[in-house]
């Protein structure tokens, strides 16, 4: 990138762009957009609304440093600290997974079998997020359901902390138990103190340890291993399945996000385990990301 001149954002932008394309960086323009706006102060839409802007000399100084932070790989998330997720800002590090569109579909059918809908949300329900990472599960479904308590469990305490951080950001901090307990432990259910639950969701580690080297350099290097990964990829939907029926009110929900090729194995552990009434629901790519079960005691 050249030394400092007169530059307005939208040719900032453009050249930024294009060095980003030549060096691989993934979402070139996105990641472009993004870090110009958090030194500037503006959004995405607001950049090109003032897109012949001067950036000054400070303002480019700080838009280079970050850059060359995404240029080595960083996730742009984590480099400004922060992800959007379901319509709320959430705050991110390396103790975290970054939520994903695809966890939406999660909540998003949760919500759904508790009544929710944009004219309101359900009455009391209490439920259990297992592997809750930044909590995008637990703190998105209280904000949004005001008569909802959770209980939100992680083994990490580094992950907790950015998950307690986030309910306080949405307020919802005094509805949700955070509990530390590993989803794979024989007596994880003995840990769980706030039950029965109306609902149980889990996103687990799902990719197989084989996997691992195919993954996207900024997922390898920078998100959690250990949030990722078990040796088959199924370990954790095994446990889970087992533990909720503990868990559960009778006539209560299990929800797991999946591997995209994991929905038939998956639906055999749930149906071993007491779970019936089994839906599958596919992502906007048209692969099998979200399955659901009844428990019926």
């Amino acid at each position: 990138m050249e030394e400092y001149k007169e530059w307005q954002v939208v040719e900032l932008l453009r050249r930024t762009t294009g060095f980003f394309s030549e060096k691989n960086v993934d979402e070139p323009r996105l990641s472009a957009e993004l870090l110009l706006g958090s030194v500037i102060g503006k959004s995405r839409l607001e950049l090109y609304l003032h897109y012949s802007r001067p950036v000054y000399q400070d303002e480019l100084d700080r838009f280079r440093a970050l850059c060359r932070q995404r240029l080595e790989g960083r996730p742009v998330q984590y480099i400004l600290g922060e992800q959007c997720f379901y319509g709320l800002e959430y705050s991110v590090d390396e103790r975290v997974l970054i939520p994903r569109p695809e966890t939406e579909l999660l909540v998003e059918q949760a919500l759904e079998s508790l009544g929710y809908s944009g004219r309101g949300g359900p009455g009391e329900a209490n439920i259990l997020d297992i592997g809750t990472g930044s909590g995008c599960i637990a703190v998105t479904m209280a904000k949004l359901c005001p008569a909802l308590t959770a209980t939100a469990v992680d083994c990490s305490l580094d992950a907790l902390a950015v998950a307690r951080r986030n309910a306080g950001r949405h307020g919802v901090e005094s509805r949700i138990s955070f509990v530390t307990a590993d989803m794979l432990d024989d007596h994880f259910s003995e840990r769980i103190s706030t039950g029965p639950f109306t609902l149980i969701l889990s996103n687990p580690p799902y990719i197989p340890e084989r996997e691992w080297d195919s993954l996207q350099k900024e997922v390898r290097d920078y998100e959690p291993k250990l949030a990722l990964t078990t040796p088959d990829g199924f370990e954790c939907y095994r446990t889970v399945a087992r533990q909720a029926a503990k868990l559960l009110k009778a006539g209560g929900k299990l929800f797991f996000e999946l591997h995209a090729d994991g929905a038939a194995l998956v639906s055999e552990i749930m149906k071993s385990h007491g779970f019936s009434a089994l839906t599958v629901t596919k992502d906007y790519s048209g692969l099998d990301r979200v399955i659901s079960g009844t428990f019926v005691d």
